[in-house]
């Protein structure tokens, strides 16, 4: 019977996949990199190292011929094959820090002005949001932009939080195709806040870090930290979009409601 059983778990693991696990280091200095986005582009097989840098994935023999892509805000992504990467000994994987041309300061002239941008929806009848600990899942608001916008603040419309902490990351990426964009930060944008500072509106304050943007771009906010049981919910408005994908790296799909995201922009006339 025992023989039966192993035999079995041995059977079931060859089809549903063996845990990877190992570390994402600085390649410089090999300091760990936390909250690295890991995962199969385009399909929904991703996780985000933890605080030390560590991650676990479980992936299945039928993606071997597949590629697992590790990128971060602030460093060159880097790809293998997964073959190879199961086979190694060694796990561990480097990132070579990423060097980026130093922003000017920017003088907004009397051409520009201030604009909302997204969604600005208050009501808590409707709801949506992070309501399983996914890492790697991410969503947010497409914002509408014809010419040049400066990015001074984010603002975000809770209904409902039940974690005791929340630990989220902002992103913004540049449109390059349908359903096809770029981050453009150079540096990452944390969202830390306890329970009792979840208010109704999130303000976060973007000035100093001086971006702008050419045309339309997308604000998401991911889920990069295991937080146990609970959720986080915005606001919506039923007559937007709301763009998400499940895991690192996966495929962007949409919803017909739009989570209360909005972009606080001096955007040209």
């Amino acid at each position: 019977m025992r023989l039966a059983i192993f035999i079995i778990l041995l059977y079931c693991q060859s089809i549903y996949g063996q845990s990877i696990s190992g570390i994402v280091l600085n390649k410089k200095n090999k300091s760990a990199i936390e909250y690295v986005n890991i995962g199969i582009p385009g399909k929904e097989i991703g996780t985000v190292s933890d605080i030390n840098g560590k991650y676990n994935l479980t992936i299945g023999p039928q993606y071997n011929h597949d590629t697992l892509l590790f990128s971060c805000v602030g460093y060159e992504p880097f790809s293998i094959k997964i073959s190879d990467l199961r086979n190694s000994q060694n796990k561990h994987i480097t990132l070579q820090e990423r060097i980026y041309e130093l922003n000017s300061v920017t003088i907004i002239p009397k051409n520009y002005k201030q604009q909302t941008l997204g969604v600005t929806a208050y009501s808590k009848k409707f709801s949506a949001g992070f309501k399983d600990n996914l890492l790697g899942y991410e969503c947010g608001v497409l914002m509408k932009v014809k010419k040049t916008a400066f990015i001074k603040g984010i603002n975000i419309n809770i209904s409902n939080c039940t974690y005791d902490t929340i630990c989220y990351r902002l992103n913004i990426y540049k449109v390059l195709g349908k359903m096809n964009f770029e981050n453009i930060l150079n540096t990452p944008i944390y969202l830390y806040l306890s329970k009792a500072e979840v208010k109704d509106e999130i303000h976060i304050d973007l000035q100093s870090r001086n971006i702008i943007v050419d045309g339309d771009f997308l604000v998401t906010l991911e889920h990069i930290k295991d937080l146990g049981k609970g959720y986080l919910y915005f606001c919506v408005g039923l007559m937007d979009k709301t763009y998400y994908r499940k895991t690192s790296q996966g495929e962007w799909k949409t919803i017909p409601i739009g989570v209360s995201i909005s972009v606080d922009a001096e955007v040209e006339k």
